[in-house]
């Protein structure tokens, strides 16, 4: 029986796995040390916790354990690459190039950065939502100090060309920063083979827990040094410091090692799941399109207009809300009034923005959800055209 209403927002957000709650539990309560505690077997257990959650989460993205850093989220994780490293070298580097559909947690923190006298670009994208690696080659000059493109797109899902920025990176000698948030568990992520050298993840993204998040730092080839964001008590290498939370670390490194045996089936089935609701939804909203459809693409994410099907700004949004659980795009600007700017910088106009709307399935959904939802968007759409006929 399909437990209504269907949650189809997993680039919002997941729920815990099972066996990653399983793994968490004995260390609120039996294992509460704090790892920080040198001097007694508490504080021992939770530092060797910490250690193979580091090990779990290096091996998902072919890093050192000693290049993780644990924080409470990727949104600290961005802050801390971006403005520990403009702090660091901002001196004699003070150009930054990102692009314009970055998440906003980058965005917010560029702005920032202009205020204390660093030069940023912003690389504009085509259609698709894919960036020009001739534009991204044309903007560095000898004052360039770091690239930051986000792996994959949290709205569309569209998946930028990150080895060939990494090439570029590297010969141009720069530090390469990639929001690999979304991708991570959904795309193989190798920052060797990649040439990333930060990089943000969290894992309730990753069906772990809420409030842990972590950031690489390349250790050689190039040794990327960044100034700590929080003083206090030298926690993480003197990177960031406070209290570690261990059941979270604990939760991110079993999610880790869970989406590290994903393989090609998982895969597949997430995409069968979303290529049947575009194509059932396509078939009901004569117009519709699919935003960023003839990119490179996450398997799960799809960003549907229905702005051809005669619906208007969020008509279908709101009308879907109490029965399946989608968002306009990131959860983080769902209260703005304004429209998504992922796909105004795409082309889109404000009235085709309006009338977009993410769907994103995961691990836990299944066929029923998908015919289930289609189903309510047919009968929403049929409302709709109702009230705009009368």
């Amino acid at each position: 029986m399909i437990q209504k209403p269907v949650y189809l927002d997993y680039n919002a957000t997941t729920p815990c796995d099972p066996e990653v709650l399983e793994r968490m539990l004995p260390y609120f309560s039996r294992h509460f040390g704090n790892a920080a505690s040198r001097n007694h077997a508490f504080g021992w257990v939770a530092e060797e916790a910490v250690s193979q959650a580091r090990e779990q989460i290096a091996s998902l993205i072919h890093a050192e354990p000693s290049e993780i850093y644990f924080t409470s989220g990727a949104t600290e994780s961005v802050n801390l690459a971006l403005k520990g490293l403009y702090e660091m070298y901002g001196t004699n580097r003070s150009h930054i190039i990102t692009v314009s559909t970055e998440h906003q947690a980058v965005l917010d923190t560029c702005r920032h950065l202009e205020k204390l006298g660093a030069r940023i670009s912003y690389l504009s994208v085509d259609a698709e939502g894919l960036i020009d690696l001739d534009e991204l080659d044309s903007l560095i000059t000898d004052q360039t100090l770091v690239i930051a493109i986000m792996y994959a797109n949290n709205e569309t899902g569209v998946i930028q060309p990150v080895e060939e920025i990494g090439r570029i990176a590297k010969k141009r000698n720069l530090f390469f920063f990639s929001d690999a948030t979304q991708a991570l568990g959904k795309v193989p992520v190798d920052v060797n083979r990649d040439g990333i050298d930060l990089m943000a993840i969290n894992a309730h993204k990753l069906y772990g827990p809420k409030g842990i998040g972590g950031i690489f730092l390349r250790r050689r080839s190039p040794r990327v040094r960044i100034y700590p964001q929080m003083d206090g008590g030298g926690h993480e290498k003197g990177i960031r410091s406070g209290t570690l939370n261990i059941p979270g670390i604990v939760g991110f490194g079993k999610a880790c090692e869970l989406a590290g045996q994903m393989d090609t089936k998982q895969v597949t089935s997430l995409r069968e799941l979303r290529d049947r609701l575009e194509s059932g939804i396509l078939d009901l909203a004569g117009g519709a399109t699919i935003n960023g459809k003839n990119a490179p693409r996450l398997s799960n994410t799809s960003n549907i207009c229905f702005s051809g099907s005669e619906v208007r700004d969020d008509g279908m949004l709101s009308a879907l809300s109490k029965s399946v659980a989608v968002s306009s795009g990131s959860a983080c600007s769902s209260a703005s009034q304004h429209p998504s700017h992922v796909l105004k910088a795409m082309g889109l106009t404000d009235r085709e923005a309006y009338a977009s709307i993410r769907f994103s399935v995961g691990r836990f959904s299944y066929i029923e959800e998908i015919d289930f939802a289609i189903e309510q968007v047919g009968k929403v759409l049929e409302g709709l055209r109702k009230v705009r006929i009368n």
